[in-house]
């Protein structure tokens, strides 16, 4: 079963259990999928969708930090539910140590040194993470590791 057919099974079972929380937040990433299905004239590969959903998890994330500083607490809360339902359809995340002995391995193989290689680093690492690690974290260890 592929990501989507994952999502729409698992709005059948919210809109069963009447979980409106769950329900708003699945029908939000697949109304997205199908936007970006349209642009794209394809259906979207599960590295695609993937990577929707964790683009949704940082809009929460930059939504929690504007409630903050208006002391909203109701939309911090709602905000950090759906981003407990988004991440239950994205893989086991990779800890920062993880994501950081990958991009080791990744600048070894490369013999990159320096931070102008950055890019390079990048485009090799990001589809080893494929989904298990945020791109920024990965963009903050490689350029920590480069930096030394």
């Amino acid at each position: 079963m592929n990501k989507k057919e994952e999502l729409e099974q698992a709005l059948k079972l919210a809109m069963k259990a009447g979980d409106d929380t769950r329900k708003r937040t699945i029908r939000m990433a697949l109304s997205n999928i199908k936007l970006q299905e349209i642009e794209k004239r394809a259906s979207l590969d599960d590295a695609t969708i993937i990577s929707l959903l964790q683009k949704e998890i940082k809009m929460r994330n930059e939504s929690i930090e504007g409630a903050k500083k208006l002391n909203r607490t109701d939309l911090i809360d709602a905000n950090l539910d759906e981003i407990r339902v988004l991440e239950s359809f994205l893989p086991a995340q990779l800890s920062e140590d993880d994501v950081r002995k990958i991009a080791e391995a990744v600048i070894k193989e490369m013999n990159a040194t320096t931070p102008a290689e950055m890019g390079k680093v990048m485009k090799e690492l990001l589809p080893r993470l494929q989904g298990q690690a945020p791109n920024s974290l990965a963009s903050q260890v490689v350029k920590q590791l480069l930096s030394n």
